[in-house]
C-alpha cells in the first residue's frame, strides 16, 4: 500500500514538473511588430527595342555623310514596310575623323586625318514579335543590327506592377498570421499601422510612326536578301520589397 502511494505521489510530482516546463506566452498587448514582405511576378516579354546602324568611312566627309544618309533613308523605308506598327526614333548621329596609324609620331607634329567615319543609329520599338525576324532581316538588307533587347510594353508593366503590389501585401498578411500563431494571438487582433513599399521600374515612351515611305526609296534599297535571324523574347521578373509595422491590440 505504501509503495502504491509513493508511486502515485511521484507521478503527481512529475506531472506538475511537466506542466511547469511550458511557460505562459509573454504579454503582447500593444506590441509593435516590424515585418519584411516580398512579392514576385513574372510575365513573358511583349515588346522589343532594336538598334539599327548605318556606317560609312571615306576620305571625303561629305561623301561619307551622304552615303550614311542614303543608307538610313533606305533602311528606314524597309523597316516601315515590314512593320508599319513600329515606332522609330533617331538614336545618334556621329561624324569623326580617322587618323593614319603612326609609330612614334613627333610630339610637335599635328595629326592630320586621312578620312572620316560617319555613323547613324535608329531605335525601332515594336510589340509585333511575330514579325520581328522578318523586320530585322529587311533592315539588315541595308543597315547593321547593333543591339536588341526585349522587355514589357508600358501597359503590361503597369498591370504587372499592380500584381506585384498585391503579391507583396498578401505575403505580409501570411507572415502576420504566422507571427500571431506563434504568439498565441488571434490574427484579427493585428492592425497594420504602416506599410512601406519599395519598388522601381522605367519604360520609355515612343514616338508615333512616321508616314509610309515613297516607292522610289524602296527601289533604291535593292540589296541581297538577308536570312531571317532567330530570337527568343524570354520573360521579365519584377520584384518588390516592403516593410510593414503591425500592432497587436
Amino acid at each position: 500500500m505504501m509503495s502504491r502511494l509513493v508511486v502515485t505521489a511521484m507521478l503527481c510530482a512529475g506531472a506538475g514538473t511537466a506542466h511547469a516546463a511550458a511557460p505562459a506566452p509573454l504579454p503582447s498587448t500593444g506590441m509593435l511588430i516590424v515585418l519584411p514582405a516580398t512579392g514576385t511576378v513574372r510575365q513573358a516579354n511583349d515588346q522589343v527595342t532594336v538598334i539599327m546602324t548605318a556606317e560609312e568611312t571615306n576620305k571625303d566627309k561629305a561623301v561619307a555623310q551622304s552615303r550614311v544618309n542614303l543608307k538610313m533613308k533606305q533602311g528606314l523605308a524597309l523597316l516601315k514596310q515590314a512593320d508599319p506598327q513600329a515606332s522609330f526614333k533617331t538614336e545618334s548621329y556621329y561624324t569623326y575623323p580617322v587618323y593614319p596609324e603612326q609609330t612614334n609620331p613627333p610630339a610637335t607634329q599635328p595629326r592630320v586625318p586621312n578620312g572620316w567615319r560617319v555613323t547613324q543609329s535608329l531605335r525601332v520599338t515594336t510589340t509585333n514579335l511575330a514579325a520581328l525576324p522578318k523586320t530585322v532581316a529587311a533592315g539588315q538588307g541595308v543597315l547593321g543590327l547593333s543591339n536588341l533587347y526585349f522587355g514589357l510594353a508600358p501597359a503590361t508593366f503597369l498591370k504587372l506592377d499592380d500584381e506585384r503590389i498585391a503579391a507583396t501585401y498578401a505575403n505580409l498578411n501570411q507572415r502576420v498570421r504566422a507571427v500571431a500563431a506563434a504568439m498565441g494571438r488571434d490574427p484579427a487582433d493585428a492592425v497594420v499601422e504602416v506599410m512601406d513599399f519599395e519598388g522601381s521600374g522605367n519604360y520609355a515612351g515612343s514616338a508615333p510612326p512616321a508616314p509610309p515611305p515613297a516607292p522610289a526609296a524602296l527601289a533604291r534599297a535593292a540589296a541581297p536578301a538577308v536570312e531571317e535571324p532567330s530570337f527568343e523574347p524570354g520573360e521579365t521578373t519584377l520584384n518588390m520589397r516592403a516593410v510593414g509595422k503591425v500592432r497587436f491590440k
